[in-house]
Protein backbone atom coordinates (compact mmCIF):
# COMPACT_ATOMS: atom_id res chain seq x y z
CA UNK A 1 0.00 0.00 0.00
CA UNK A 2 1.73 3.22 -0.88
CA UNK A 3 2.17 5.97 1.94
CA UNK A 4 -0.06 8.72 1.95
CA UNK A 5 0.68 12.18 0.46
CA UNK A 6 2.59 14.32 3.28
CA UNK A 7 0.23 17.34 1.36
CA UNK A 8 -2.89 15.46 2.00
CA UNK A 9 -1.95 14.64 5.65
CA UNK A 10 -1.32 17.94 6.01
CA UNK A 11 -4.24 19.03 5.04
CA UNK A 12 -6.51 16.42 6.42
CA UNK A 13 -4.60 17.18 10.07
CA UNK A 14 -4.77 20.67 9.30
CA UNK A 15 -9.12 19.84 8.84
CA UNK A 16 -9.80 18.77 12.07
CA UNK A 17 -7.45 21.13 13.95
CA UNK A 18 -10.00 24.12 12.05
CA UNK A 19 -13.05 21.48 12.91
CA UNK A 20 -12.16 22.09 16.68
CA UNK A 21 -11.50 26.22 16.07
CA UNK A 22 -14.54 26.64 14.36
CA UNK A 23 -16.39 24.97 16.98
CA UNK A 24 -14.96 26.59 20.01
CA UNK A 25 -15.46 29.92 18.40
CA UNK A 26 -18.50 29.44 16.95
CA UNK A 27 -20.27 28.94 19.86
CA UNK A 28 -19.81 32.42 20.85
CA UNK A 29 -22.42 34.40 19.04
CA UNK A 30 -25.05 31.98 20.32
CA UNK A 31 -24.47 32.13 24.09
CA UNK A 32 -27.28 35.10 24.98
CA UNK A 33 -29.65 33.11 22.22
CA UNK A 34 -29.12 30.16 24.85
CA UNK A 35 -29.17 32.06 27.81
CA UNK A 36 -32.77 33.70 26.23
CA UNK A 37 -34.05 29.86 25.35
CA UNK A 38 -32.78 28.01 28.44
CA UNK A 39 -33.21 30.30 31.04
CA UNK A 40 -29.90 31.19 32.03
CA UNK A 41 -27.80 33.60 34.30
CA UNK A 42 -24.40 34.63 33.16
CA UNK A 43 -22.41 32.05 35.65
CA UNK A 44 -24.54 29.13 34.03
CA UNK A 45 -23.70 30.58 30.25
CA UNK A 46 -19.72 30.70 31.38
CA UNK A 47 -20.16 26.95 31.96
CA UNK A 48 -21.29 26.39 28.07
CA UNK A 49 -17.96 27.44 27.31
CA UNK A 50 -15.56 26.18 30.71
CA UNK A 51 -17.07 23.25 30.46
CA UNK A 52 -15.86 22.15 27.43
CA UNK A 53 -12.41 24.49 28.15
CA UNK A 54 -12.07 22.41 31.49
CA UNK A 55 -12.61 18.84 29.65
CA UNK A 56 -10.55 20.21 26.70
CA UNK A 57 -7.57 21.58 28.58
CA UNK A 58 -7.08 19.25 31.44
CA UNK A 59 -6.64 16.17 29.28
CA UNK A 60 -4.57 17.47 26.55
CA UNK A 61 -1.18 16.34 28.53
CA UNK A 62 -2.38 12.84 28.93
CA UNK A 63 -4.06 12.99 25.30
CA UNK A 64 -0.71 13.34 24.12
CA UNK A 65 0.64 10.85 25.67
CA UNK A 66 -1.97 8.38 24.77
CA UNK A 67 -1.22 9.72 20.90
CA UNK A 68 3.02 9.01 21.16
CA UNK A 69 2.19 5.87 22.64
CA UNK A 70 -1.11 3.76 21.19
CA UNK A 71 -0.94 5.51 17.96
CA UNK A 72 -2.01 8.93 16.62
CA UNK A 73 -4.17 7.61 13.95
CA UNK A 74 -6.67 5.45 16.20
CA UNK A 75 -6.54 8.66 18.73
CA UNK A 76 -7.83 10.98 15.58
CA UNK A 77 -10.88 8.55 15.08
CA UNK A 78 -11.87 7.74 18.47
CA UNK A 79 -11.92 11.41 19.13
CA UNK A 80 -13.78 11.92 15.73
CA UNK A 81 -16.39 9.45 17.28
CA UNK A 82 -16.51 11.26 20.63
CA UNK A 83 -17.17 14.54 19.06
CA UNK A 84 -19.56 13.52 16.79
CA UNK A 85 -21.65 11.93 19.14
CA UNK A 86 -21.34 14.55 22.03
CA UNK A 87 -22.60 17.07 19.41
CA UNK A 88 -25.82 15.30 19.05
CA UNK A 89 -26.33 15.67 22.56
CA UNK A 90 -24.69 19.17 22.85
CA UNK A 91 -28.05 19.73 19.78
CA UNK A 92 -31.01 18.33 21.48
CA UNK A 93 -29.75 19.19 25.39
CA UNK A 94 -33.38 20.01 27.05
CA UNK A 95 -31.49 21.99 29.60
CA UNK A 96 -28.64 23.97 30.38
CA UNK A 97 -26.97 21.31 32.69
CA UNK A 98 -27.55 18.45 30.17
CA UNK A 99 -25.86 20.93 27.49
CA UNK A 100 -22.62 21.52 29.81
CA UNK A 101 -22.56 17.76 30.35
CA UNK A 102 -22.34 17.70 26.89
CA UNK A 103 -20.19 19.70 26.12
CA UNK A 104 -17.73 18.78 28.72
CA UNK A 105 -17.98 15.21 26.57
CA UNK A 106 -17.17 16.99 23.41
CA UNK A 107 -14.10 18.39 25.03
CA UNK A 108 -12.71 14.93 25.76
CA UNK A 109 -13.16 14.41 21.92
CA UNK A 110 -11.39 18.09 20.85
CA UNK A 111 -8.45 16.77 23.14
CA UNK A 112 -7.76 13.49 21.42
CA UNK A 113 -8.06 15.20 18.08
CA UNK A 114 -6.04 17.99 18.43
CA UNK A 115 -2.75 16.77 20.02
CA UNK A 116 -2.98 13.52 17.77
CA UNK A 117 -3.17 16.28 14.37
CA UNK A 118 -0.62 18.49 15.74
CA UNK A 119 1.96 15.25 16.83
CA UNK A 120 0.90 14.17 12.93
CA UNK A 121 2.43 17.16 11.23
CA UNK A 122 5.60 17.54 13.69
CA UNK A 123 6.02 13.88 12.81
CA UNK A 124 5.14 14.33 8.73
CA UNK A 125 7.05 17.79 8.35
CA UNK A 126 11.43 17.27 9.77
CA UNK A 127 13.01 19.18 7.53
CA UNK A 128 13.43 22.31 9.03
CA UNK A 129 12.06 24.58 5.92
CA UNK A 130 9.33 22.15 5.15
CA UNK A 131 8.09 22.37 8.52
CA UNK A 132 8.03 25.94 8.37
CA UNK A 133 5.57 25.81 5.54
CA UNK A 134 3.99 23.21 7.16
CA UNK A 135 2.84 25.56 9.81
CA UNK A 136 2.72 28.39 7.71
CA UNK A 137 -0.65 26.45 6.40
CA UNK A 138 -1.88 25.20 9.72
CA UNK A 139 -2.12 29.01 10.46
CA UNK A 140 -4.01 29.82 7.60
CA UNK A 141 -6.26 26.84 8.28
CA UNK A 142 -7.01 28.10 11.47
CA UNK A 143 -7.40 31.90 11.05
CA UNK A 144 -10.15 30.72 7.82
CA UNK A 145 -12.38 28.67 10.76
CA UNK A 146 -11.79 31.48 13.08
CA UNK A 147 -12.66 34.02 10.16
CA UNK A 148 -16.04 32.37 9.05
CA UNK A 149 -17.10 31.15 12.76
CA UNK A 150 -18.80 34.29 13.76
CA UNK A 151 -20.52 34.69 10.95
CA UNK A 152 -21.58 31.11 10.04
CA UNK A 153 -22.51 30.94 13.89
CA UNK A 154 -24.55 34.03 14.02
CA UNK A 155 -26.44 33.09 10.42
CA UNK A 156 -27.11 29.82 11.72
CA UNK A 157 -28.71 31.04 15.17
CA UNK A 158 -30.88 33.26 13.51
CA UNK A 159 -31.82 31.55 10.60
CA UNK A 160 -32.73 28.17 12.22
CA UNK A 161 -32.03 28.29 15.88
CA UNK A 162 -28.42 27.57 18.26
CA UNK A 163 -29.23 24.41 18.13
CA UNK A 164 -27.75 23.64 14.87
CA UNK A 165 -24.38 25.22 15.39
CA UNK A 166 -23.86 21.82 17.33
CA UNK A 167 -26.21 19.53 14.45
CA UNK A 168 -23.20 21.20 11.59
CA UNK A 169 -20.53 19.11 13.10
CA UNK A 170 -22.39 16.00 12.00
CA UNK A 171 -21.36 16.01 8.22
CA UNK A 172 -18.14 17.85 8.93
CA UNK A 173 -16.59 15.26 11.14
CA UNK A 174 -17.81 12.28 9.08
CA UNK A 175 -16.12 13.87 5.93
CA UNK A 176 -12.96 14.13 8.15
CA UNK A 177 -13.20 10.76 9.58
CA UNK A 178 -13.13 9.32 6.11
CA UNK A 179 -10.43 11.56 5.25
CA UNK A 180 -8.11 10.24 8.34
CA UNK A 181 -8.84 6.32 7.37
CA UNK A 182 -7.39 7.35 4.25
CA UNK A 183 -4.98 10.03 4.68
CA UNK A 184 -3.21 9.81 7.92
CA UNK A 185 -0.61 6.58 8.32
CA UNK A 186 -0.63 5.40 11.70
CA UNK A 187 2.58 6.98 13.76
CA UNK A 188 3.44 6.89 17.50
CA UNK A 189 6.62 7.21 19.83
CA UNK A 190 7.66 3.22 20.86
CA UNK A 191 9.54 4.85 23.83
CA UNK A 192 6.95 7.32 25.29
CA UNK A 193 6.15 7.76 28.78
CA UNK A 194 3.70 5.22 30.44
CA UNK A 195 0.29 6.78 31.09
CA UNK A 196 0.53 8.97 34.65
CA UNK A 197 -2.67 8.85 35.99
CA UNK A 198 -1.53 10.94 38.93
CA UNK A 199 -0.74 13.28 37.13
CA UNK A 200 -3.73 13.83 35.43
CA UNK A 201 -5.91 13.58 38.19
CA UNK A 202 -3.79 16.53 39.94
CA UNK A 203 -3.63 18.92 36.46
CA UNK A 204 -7.54 18.04 36.00
CA UNK A 205 -8.54 18.61 39.84
CA UNK A 206 -6.42 21.50 39.82
CA UNK A 207 -7.92 23.10 36.59
CA UNK A 208 -11.24 22.13 37.84
CA UNK A 209 -11.11 23.75 41.14
CA UNK A 210 -9.82 27.10 39.90
CA UNK A 211 -12.48 27.62 37.47
CA UNK A 212 -15.25 26.63 39.67
CA UNK A 213 -14.04 28.91 42.22
CA UNK A 214 -13.91 31.65 39.34
CA UNK A 215 -17.09 31.51 38.11
CA UNK A 216 -19.30 30.19 41.39
CA UNK A 217 -17.62 33.18 42.92
CA UNK A 218 -19.94 35.45 40.64
CA UNK A 219 -23.25 33.56 42.38
CA UNK A 220 -22.08 33.11 46.32
CA UNK A 221 -19.15 36.05 46.23
CA UNK A 222 -15.78 36.42 46.73
CA UNK A 223 -16.04 36.87 50.46
CA UNK A 224 -17.67 33.65 51.06
CA UNK A 225 -15.21 30.95 52.56
CA UNK A 226 -15.95 28.09 49.35
CA UNK A 227 -14.44 30.70 46.68
CA UNK A 228 -11.36 30.97 49.07
CA UNK A 229 -11.54 26.87 49.60
CA UNK A 230 -11.95 26.42 45.96
CA UNK A 231 -9.11 28.22 44.80
CA UNK A 232 -6.90 27.36 47.39
CA UNK A 233 -7.31 23.90 46.14
CA UNK A 234 -6.10 24.58 42.77
CA UNK A 235 -2.89 26.11 44.19
CA UNK A 236 -2.35 22.79 46.05
CA UNK A 237 -3.35 20.39 43.22
CA UNK A 238 -0.81 22.43 41.11
CA UNK A 239 1.32 21.34 43.57
CA UNK A 240 1.02 18.06 43.79
CA UNK A 241 0.88 17.50 39.94
CA UNK A 242 4.62 19.25 39.78
CA UNK A 243 5.84 16.96 42.70
CA UNK A 244 4.06 13.70 40.42
CA UNK A 245 5.54 14.95 37.36
CA UNK A 246 9.41 15.09 38.76
CA UNK A 247 8.66 11.42 40.69
CA UNK A 248 8.13 10.02 36.84
CA UNK A 249 11.22 8.70 35.26
CA UNK A 250 9.98 9.91 32.54
CA UNK A 251 7.07 12.33 32.73
CA UNK A 252 4.14 13.27 31.02
CA UNK A 253 5.21 16.83 31.59
CA UNK A 254 9.06 17.19 30.80
CA UNK A 255 9.65 20.11 34.02
CA UNK A 256 13.36 19.68 32.62
CA UNK A 257 12.10 21.89 29.79
CA UNK A 258 11.39 24.94 32.85
CA UNK A 259 15.22 24.92 33.09
CA UNK A 260 15.40 27.15 30.07
CA UNK A 261 14.36 30.39 29.50
CA UNK A 262 13.24 30.38 25.95
CA UNK A 263 10.84 27.41 26.59
CA UNK A 264 9.33 29.24 29.55
CA UNK A 265 9.12 32.48 27.06
CA UNK A 266 7.68 30.57 24.63
CA UNK A 267 4.34 29.21 26.76
CA UNK A 268 3.93 32.35 28.21
CA UNK A 269 3.90 33.55 24.94
CA UNK A 270 1.58 31.28 24.04
CA UNK A 271 -0.89 31.94 27.55
CA UNK A 272 -0.80 35.40 26.41
CA UNK A 273 -2.01 34.96 23.03
CA UNK A 274 -5.10 33.04 24.09
CA UNK A 275 -5.53 34.98 27.00
CA UNK A 276 -5.51 38.49 26.10
CA UNK A 277 -6.13 37.86 22.25
CA UNK A 278 -8.25 34.29 21.18
CA UNK A 279 -10.31 34.65 24.16
CA UNK A 280 -11.62 37.60 22.73
CA UNK A 281 -13.75 36.06 20.00
CA UNK A 282 -15.54 34.66 22.98
CA UNK A 283 -16.39 37.61 24.77
CA UNK A 284 -16.35 40.62 21.66
CA UNK A 285 -19.69 39.49 20.53
CA UNK A 286 -21.33 40.19 23.97
CA UNK A 287 -20.37 43.50 23.66
CA UNK A 288 -21.41 43.97 19.75
CA UNK A 289 -24.77 42.47 20.99
CA UNK A 290 -24.96 43.42 24.61
CA UNK A 291 -23.67 47.17 24.80
CA UNK A 292 -24.02 47.82 20.82
CA UNK A 293 -27.75 46.31 20.69
CA UNK A 294 -26.78 43.77 17.36
CA UNK A 295 -28.39 40.67 16.60
CA UNK A 296 -26.80 37.39 16.46
CA UNK A 297 -25.79 37.55 12.84
CA UNK A 298 -25.38 41.62 13.12
CA UNK A 299 -22.83 40.69 15.78
CA UNK A 300 -21.40 37.70 13.75
CA UNK A 301 -20.58 40.20 10.87
CA UNK A 302 -19.28 42.81 13.22
CA UNK A 303 -16.55 40.70 14.22
CA UNK A 304 -15.02 40.54 10.82
CA UNK A 305 -12.17 43.14 11.48
CA UNK A 306 -10.79 40.41 13.77
CA UNK A 307 -11.10 38.16 12.47
CA UNK A 308 -9.83 39.28 8.30
CA UNK A 309 -6.92 40.96 10.17
CA UNK A 310 -6.13 37.46 12.10
CA UNK A 311 -6.42 36.04 8.97
CA UNK A 312 -4.17 38.20 6.76
CA UNK A 313 -1.40 39.34 8.68
CA UNK A 314 0.02 35.72 8.84
CA UNK A 315 0.86 36.39 4.97
CA UNK A 316 3.72 38.78 6.56
CA UNK A 317 4.85 36.39 8.75
CA UNK A 318 7.35 35.06 6.52
CA UNK A 319 8.89 38.42 5.54
CA UNK A 320 8.81 39.68 8.97
CA UNK A 321 10.84 36.63 10.37
CA UNK A 322 13.60 37.78 8.05
CA UNK A 323 14.20 40.87 9.19
CA UNK A 324 13.09 39.66 13.20
CA UNK A 325 14.25 37.00 15.69
CA UNK A 326 11.36 35.03 17.11
CA UNK A 327 11.39 37.15 20.45
CA UNK A 328 10.86 40.03 18.57
CA UNK A 329 8.45 38.27 16.25
CA UNK A 330 6.42 37.40 19.65
CA UNK A 331 6.82 40.91 21.07
CA UNK A 332 5.59 42.48 18.17
CA UNK A 333 2.31 40.26 18.09
CA UNK A 334 1.69 40.81 21.65
CA UNK A 335 2.02 44.54 21.61
CA UNK A 336 -0.49 45.02 18.90
CA UNK A 337 -2.65 43.11 20.76
CA UNK A 338 -2.32 45.09 23.80
CA UNK A 339 -3.15 48.33 22.59
CA UNK A 340 -5.60 46.89 20.61
CA UNK A 341 -7.63 45.84 23.28
CA UNK A 342 -6.77 49.11 25.07
CA UNK A 343 -8.29 50.76 22.03
CA UNK A 344 -11.67 49.12 22.03
CA UNK A 345 -11.40 49.63 25.86
CA UNK A 346 -11.23 53.45 24.54
CA UNK A 347 -13.96 52.53 21.88
CA UNK A 348 -16.58 51.97 24.49
CA UNK A 349 -16.32 54.91 26.17
CA UNK A 350 -17.20 56.90 22.92
CA UNK A 351 -19.86 54.58 22.03
CA UNK A 352 -21.02 53.10 18.57
CA UNK A 353 -19.16 50.77 16.15
CA UNK A 354 -16.67 52.22 13.49
CA UNK A 355 -13.92 53.12 16.48
CA UNK A 356 -14.84 49.70 17.96
CA UNK A 357 -14.20 47.80 14.56
CA UNK A 358 -10.86 49.72 14.01
CA UNK A 359 -9.35 48.68 17.13
CA UNK A 360 -10.65 45.02 17.15
CA UNK A 361 -9.14 45.08 13.70
CA UNK A 362 -5.43 45.74 15.79
CA UNK A 363 -5.97 43.22 17.98
CA UNK A 364 -6.55 40.74 15.15
CA UNK A 365 -3.70 41.69 13.21
CA UNK A 366 -1.63 40.75 16.86
CA UNK A 367 -3.35 37.41 17.31
CA UNK A 368 -2.67 36.94 13.43
CA UNK A 369 0.79 37.23 13.60
CA UNK A 370 0.87 34.85 17.03
CA UNK A 371 -1.26 32.13 15.90
CA UNK A 372 1.50 30.32 13.82
CA UNK A 373 4.52 31.06 15.52
CA UNK A 374 3.27 30.14 19.12
CA UNK A 375 2.86 26.53 18.66
CA UNK A 376 5.77 26.51 16.22
CA UNK A 377 8.15 28.01 19.00
CA UNK A 378 7.02 25.52 21.52
CA UNK A 379 7.38 22.57 19.37
CA UNK A 380 10.94 23.57 18.17
CA UNK A 381 12.46 23.15 21.50
CA UNK A 382 11.65 19.33 21.57
CA UNK A 383 12.79 16.41 19.82
CA UNK A 384 11.04 15.03 17.37
CA UNK A 385 10.42 11.64 19.34
CA UNK A 386 8.59 13.58 21.47
CA UNK A 387 6.36 15.99 19.79
CA UNK A 388 3.40 14.39 21.03
CA UNK A 389 4.09 15.42 24.56
CA UNK A 390 5.07 19.30 22.35
CA UNK A 391 1.42 19.57 21.38
CA UNK A 392 0.09 18.38 24.23
CA UNK A 393 1.99 21.07 26.52
CA UNK A 394 1.10 23.97 23.71
CA UNK A 395 -2.50 23.36 23.85
CA UNK A 396 -3.22 22.71 27.34
CA UNK A 397 -1.25 26.14 27.88
CA UNK A 398 -3.18 28.22 25.03
CA UNK A 399 -6.88 26.24 26.44
CA UNK A 400 -6.41 26.76 29.70
CA UNK A 401 -5.52 30.06 29.49
CA UNK A 402 -8.87 30.63 27.35
CA UNK A 403 -10.57 29.20 30.16
CA UNK A 404 -9.13 30.89 33.25
CA UNK A 405 -9.12 34.22 31.61
CA UNK A 406 -13.21 33.70 30.26
CA UNK A 407 -13.31 33.35 34.40
CA UNK A 408 -11.26 36.04 35.13
CA UNK A 409 -12.82 38.55 32.90
CA UNK A 410 -15.82 37.17 33.90
CA UNK A 411 -15.77 37.70 37.26
CA UNK A 412 -14.28 41.32 36.82
CA UNK A 413 -17.19 41.59 34.16
CA UNK A 414 -20.39 40.33 36.42
CA UNK A 415 -18.56 42.46 39.70
CA UNK A 416 -17.88 45.73 37.96
CA UNK A 417 -21.13 45.62 36.12
CA UNK A 418 -23.35 44.90 39.14
CA UNK A 419 -21.24 47.67 41.08
CA UNK A 420 -21.90 50.34 38.49
CA UNK A 421 -25.99 49.48 38.34
CA UNK A 422 -26.01 49.59 42.07
CA UNK A 423 -24.18 52.69 42.43
CA UNK A 424 -26.69 54.22 39.76
CA UNK A 425 -29.70 52.48 41.37
CA UNK A 426 -28.47 53.67 44.97
CA UNK A 427 -29.16 57.07 43.50
CA UNK A 428 -31.74 57.07 40.86
CA UNK A 429 -34.23 54.02 42.22
CA UNK A 430 -33.05 52.84 45.55
CA UNK A 431 -36.06 50.49 46.36
CA UNK A 432 -34.39 48.46 42.68
CA UNK A 433 -31.29 47.86 44.93
CA UNK A 434 -32.46 44.49 45.97
CA UNK A 435 -32.85 43.18 42.40
CA UNK A 436 -29.78 44.80 41.28
CA UNK A 437 -28.08 40.93 41.41
CA UNK A 438 -30.35 39.45 39.60
CA UNK A 439 -30.69 42.16 36.91
CA UNK A 440 -26.88 42.68 36.44
CA UNK A 441 -26.65 38.74 36.36
CA UNK A 442 -29.54 38.59 33.10
CA UNK A 443 -28.14 41.77 31.39
CA UNK A 444 -24.65 39.96 31.47
CA UNK A 445 -25.77 36.84 29.81
CA UNK A 446 -27.70 38.57 27.38
CA UNK A 447 -31.24 38.21 28.05
CA UNK A 448 -32.45 41.47 28.83
CA UNK A 449 -36.14 40.69 28.50
CA UNK A 450 -35.19 38.44 32.02
CA UNK A 451 -33.58 40.92 33.50
CA UNK A 452 -37.12 43.68 33.12
CA UNK A 453 -39.08 41.12 33.87
CA UNK A 454 -39.13 41.92 38.07
CA UNK A 455 -39.23 45.30 37.56
CA UNK A 456 -42.33 47.44 37.42
CA UNK A 457 -43.44 47.82 33.53
CA UNK A 458 -43.53 51.85 34.49
CA UNK A 459 -39.91 51.43 35.61
CA UNK A 460 -38.42 49.38 32.65
CA UNK A 461 -37.98 52.54 30.48
CA UNK A 462 -35.61 53.65 32.93
CA UNK A 463 -33.86 50.60 33.91
CA UNK A 464 -32.66 49.43 30.55
CA UNK A 465 -30.64 52.06 29.53
CA UNK A 466 -29.08 52.04 32.90
CA UNK A 467 -28.53 48.29 33.19
CA UNK A 468 -26.99 48.36 29.15
CA UNK A 469 -24.47 51.45 30.52
CA UNK A 470 -23.30 48.94 33.46
CA UNK A 471 -22.58 46.54 31.54
CA UNK A 472 -20.83 48.82 29.02
CA UNK A 473 -18.64 50.24 31.70
CA UNK A 474 -17.73 46.59 33.29
CA UNK A 475 -16.71 45.55 29.33
CA UNK A 476 -14.33 48.05 29.15
CA UNK A 477 -12.57 47.39 32.51
CA UNK A 478 -12.09 43.92 31.24
CA UNK A 479 -10.54 45.28 27.96
CA UNK A 480 -8.09 47.64 29.91
CA UNK A 481 -6.96 44.34 32.15
CA UNK A 482 -6.45 42.23 28.74
CA UNK A 483 -4.45 45.20 27.55
CA UNK A 484 -2.46 45.88 29.65
CA UNK A 485 -1.46 42.01 30.59
CA UNK A 486 -0.70 41.51 26.76
CA UNK A 487 1.77 44.45 27.21
CA UNK A 488 3.83 43.37 30.36
CA UNK A 489 3.60 40.02 28.36
CA UNK A 490 5.34 41.37 25.58
CA UNK A 491 8.41 42.64 27.27
CA UNK A 492 8.60 39.55 29.29
CA UNK A 493 8.02 37.07 26.27
CA UNK A 494 10.40 38.91 24.26
CA UNK A 495 13.43 38.97 26.97
CA UNK A 496 13.18 35.23 27.82
CA UNK A 497 13.15 33.88 24.32
CA UNK A 498 16.40 35.60 23.84
CA UNK A 499 18.18 32.80 24.94
CA UNK A 500 18.82 29.37 23.02
CA UNK A 501 17.80 25.92 24.35
CA UNK A 502 20.11 22.97 24.19
CA UNK A 503 17.93 20.11 23.05
CA UNK A 504 20.75 17.38 23.59
CA UNK A 505 20.13 17.82 27.68
CA UNK A 506 16.64 16.92 27.29
CA UNK A 507 15.34 13.20 28.04
CA UNK A 508 14.92 10.89 25.09
CA UNK A 509 15.17 7.38 27.18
Amino acid sequence: MSRPSPRMTLLTASGVCALIVLDTNIVAVTLPSIARDLGAGFADIEWVVSAYMLAFAALLLPAGSLADRFGRKRMLISGLLLFILASLGCGAAPDILFLDIARALKGVGAALLLTSALATIGHVFHDEAERAKAWAFWGACMGVAMTAAPTVGGLIAELVGWRWIFYLNLPVGLGLLVMVMGNIEESRNEQSARLDPWGSLFFSASLLSLIWGLIEANRIGWDHPLTAMRLAAGAVLLVLFVIAERLQRRPMVDLQLFNYPRFIGALLGMFAYAGCAQVMMTLLPFYLQNGLGFSAIDSGLGMLPFAITMLLLPRFGPTLSRHLSPAAMMALGLTLVGIGNLLCAWATGIGGYPAFAAAMAVTGAGAGLLNGDTQKNIMACVPRERTGMASGMSTTMRFSAIMLAIGVYGALLASHTLGSLKDTLATVAPDLLDQAEHIASRVVAGDMHAALQTVDASARGMIQPLARDAFVSGFGSVLWMAGLIALFAAVLVGTLMRKPIPLMHLKTA
